[in-house]
């Protein structure tokens, strides 16, 4: 299997209590909620990542997480994640250009595997909604315990919709004080349009000068000095090994020599 290896951004304790309540609340959605978009109403309210901040959240978990760029037209994965040796993508593979082994790549987070956008196709709708990406979707999921997928806003575009049917759940990425009601209303009744439940929404770009920050200035006053050490993933000790990245590989290999 190929590699990459990618950087996470420094997330405060009150940002990481978030993220695990927002991953618990996920886990008691049940066992059946495996491949999960996540979208927003317009750009730039913070959907990347989020998307990234879960998937390896449940990383943490010992889970084994595919994060999925599926964002076509405006892609900003790579970079936030700082991945080098990223040459291929989703749109080379949904056009037929190269397999699915080329753009799943392993990461030197053992358990977190990602596959980037590619560059920007013509025809992201048609591809998205293409026979190819569902059955990809459908093999997938018998490999991962969860995939993280995500979506272009679906305030703008339609795609996400278009994920989400083949998708267990949704959860729409709000940027706080920024978005419209009826805007809002309108991606929520696009998502349960593609018969999708939604799981939750995520509340970003809180600004806690005005909501108050008392949980995060009295509990991080104890245990933020402890979270330093322990927020990085011990890659060390964790139960994945290469052999089960490259038994991956070879059975994403197989699997296509069958098609």
């Amino acid at each position: 299997m190929r590699k990459t290896t990618v950087q996470l951004e420094p997330m405060s304790y009150a940002m990481t209590e978030e993220m695990k309540t927002l991953r618990t609340n996920i886990l008691f959605c049940g066992n059946d909620k495996k491949v999960i978009t996540v979208t927003s109403c317009v750009m730039g309210e913070g959907k990347t990542k989020i998307s990234i901040q879960l998937a390896t959240s449940l990383v943490e978990l010992k889970k084994r997480v595919l994060l999925i760029d599926a964002d076509l037209r405006k892609s900003v994965m790579t970079s936030r994640l700082k991945a080098t040796g990223v040459d291929k993508g989703l749109t080379h593979f949904l056009s037929g250009q190269c397999s699915l082994a080329d753009v799943v790549l392993a990461t030197n987070i053992p358990g977190f595997h990602v596959i980037f956008s590619g560059p920007y196709a013509p025809n992201p709708t048609e591809l998205l909604a293409g026979e190819r990406f569902k059955k990809t979707l459908d093999y997938l999921k018998s490999l991962y315990d969860y995939i993280i997928i995500d979506a272009a806003p679906l305030g703008m575009v339609v795609d996400a919709a278009i994920i989400a049917e083949h998708s267990d759940g949704a959860i729409m990425v709000m940027e706080s004080g920024s978005v419209k009601y009826k805007l809002a209303q309108n991606v929520k009744e696009k998502l349960e349009g593609a018969g999708c439940p939604i799981l939750g929404a995520v509340l970003n770009k809180v600004d806690r000068k005005k909501t108050g920050n008392y949980y995060g200035k009295y509990y991080g006053k104890y245990y933020g000095k402890h979270y330093e050490a322990d927020k990085k993933i011990d890659t060390a000790n964790s139960e994945y090994s290469n052999v089960s990245e490259a038994e991956l590989g070879r059975q994403i290999k197989e699997n296509l020599k069958k098609r």
